[in-house]
């Protein structure tokens, strides 16, 4: 079992940087797949970024490359997301995602096993 609990959204201007954190509870972090889906306000969730248990991979959105960058520790159990350049189509809210199988970091998010409850971010312009 994991639970995933994120942090760190907020209101920001265009243009400014925001990082996410997402806390793990369970000792079998380092094994799970990490990962960020957002949902937009009348919109399906999708994915953002992923990395791989070992860190030895990572993959990002196209909407998101070059501007956001997922990262993780797990001595601390915990995966980030640095969001730079943030505009204000980045607005949703963003949730983590544990799950053993990289194939699922795709889409909507289907059959996703472990989710965060979310976290709030919102670029003005």
């Amino acid at each position: 079992q994991v639970q995933l609990v994120e942090s760190g959204g907020g209101l920001v201007q265009a243009g400014g940087s925001l990082r996410l954190s997402c806390a793990a509870s369970g000792r079998t972090f380092s094994s799970y797949n990490m990962g960020w889906f957002r949902q937009a306000p009348g919109k399906e969730r999708d994915f953002v970024a992923a990395i791989y248990w070992s860190s030895s991979y990572t993959y990002y959105a196209d909407s998101v490359k070059g501007r956001f960058t997922i990262s993780r520790d797990n001595a601390k159990n915990t995966v980030y997301l640095e969001m730079n350049s943030l505009k204000p189509e980045d607005t949703a809210i963003y949730y983590c995602a544990a799950d053993t199988s990289t194939f699922r970091f795709t889409g909507w998010g289907k059959n996703i096993r472990y989710w965060g409850q979310g976290t709030q971010v919102t670029v003005s312009s």
